[in-house]
């Protein structure tokens, strides 16, 4: 089992700045590739951003490429979510993700853990 705890998230008005943290527990951090995935009310999950084992790779959503930033911390088990340029319309609810094997990371259904999720507000 892999616990994961999200933290960051608030209110912030558009064009600033987030960092949201996801701390994991339970199984070996760095075993796992790690995704940011958010929902609206209405829609459905969507995949943000990902990140390798190693945190070598990382891949974005076209929506949020170019002013988000995935990192991860394999000493501190966390993930991050640099989330800049905010805009009213990345208003949701961010969920961090772990999974042991992944072939394509912007499914949600390729993940084995989520955290319970940071809302994550941005007011015009």
């Amino acid at each position: 089992q892999v616990q994961l705890v999200e933290s960051g998230g608030g209110l912030v008005q558009a064009g600033g700045s987030l960092r949201l943290s996801c701390a994991a527990s339970g199984r070996t951090f760095s075993n796992y590739a790690m995704g940011w995935f958010r929902q609206s009310p209405g829609k459905e999950r969507e995949f943000v951003a990902t990140i390798s084992r190693s945190g070598g790779s990382t891949y974005y959503a076209d929506s949020v490429k170019g002013r988000f930033t995935i990192s991860r911390d394999n000493a501190k088990n966390t993930v991050y979510l640099q989330m800049n340029s905010l805009k009213p319309e990345d208003t949701a609810v961010y969920y961090c993700a772990a999974a042991k094997l992944i072939i394509d990371s912007r499914r949600s259904d390729e993940y084995d853990y989520w955290g319970q999720g940071t809302q994550v507000t941005v007011s015009p």
